[in-house]
């Protein structure tokens, strides 16, 4: 495969990761967003599934996805919280994971991101056992990156690499509102 030495087994001292952005804070899609364009540079076949960002999504990241060629593909309906129809979004969720699961086992791509993954697994609409065993059995050269606030224990367990976000400031205090560019 282009920038992976030609495929197949990892080179030695090397496995695939699944890093997870998790937290209270601001960045976790970002920091999603920069192993994306690593992955990119080097050529790598890169997947997005995002489990709570809305079909309807044209924000900044999905913009730029498209021009790099990398395809993202949102499945839920926006923000959990505010759902009106939790049924609904625990059936997006469920497709969701159905795809991401069939992406992963047929390793067509170098890097799976299943962003906002931790919440419907945290709400229970997804079950943790059946997503964990789903990135521990992944292909041998698969990458998986997890992003989402409050993730499950499991979740936690699973990855490799956990990193927690904390919010410290926030213009959302002081009634600004999210802006194109450094919100999405």
């Amino acid at each position: 495969r282009p920038g992976r030495g030609g495929g197949g087994a990892p080179a030695p001292g090397r496995r695939p990761l699944a890093p997870l952005f998790t937290g209270g804070g601001k960045g976790k899609t970002g920091a999603a967003l920069e192993v994306t364009m690593r992955a990119w540079g080097r050529c790598w076949r890169v997947c997005w599934l995002r489990f709570i960002k809305p079909r309807t999504s044209n924000c900044g990241e999905t913009r730029a996805a498209a021009r790099m060629g990398i395809g993202t593909t949102p499945l839920g309906v926006g923000s959990a919280w505010l759902s009106r129809d939790l049924e609904r979004d625990r059936a997006l969720a469920r497709e969701c994971r159905e795809r991401a699961r069939g992406k992963i086992e047929s390793a067509a791509h170098d890097l799976m991101v299943l962003d906002e993954i931790a919440c419907p697994v945290s709400c229970s609409w997804l079950d943790a056992a059946e997503v964990t065993a789903a990135l521990r059995d992944r292909p041998p050269d698969v990458h998986a990156v997890l992003t989402g606030r409050d993730a499950a224990p499991e979740l936690v367990a699973c990855a490799d690499l956990v990193t927690e976000m904390r919010e410290v400031e926030h213009p959302f205090r002081e009634g600004v509102k999210a802006q194109p560019c450094i919100d999405f």
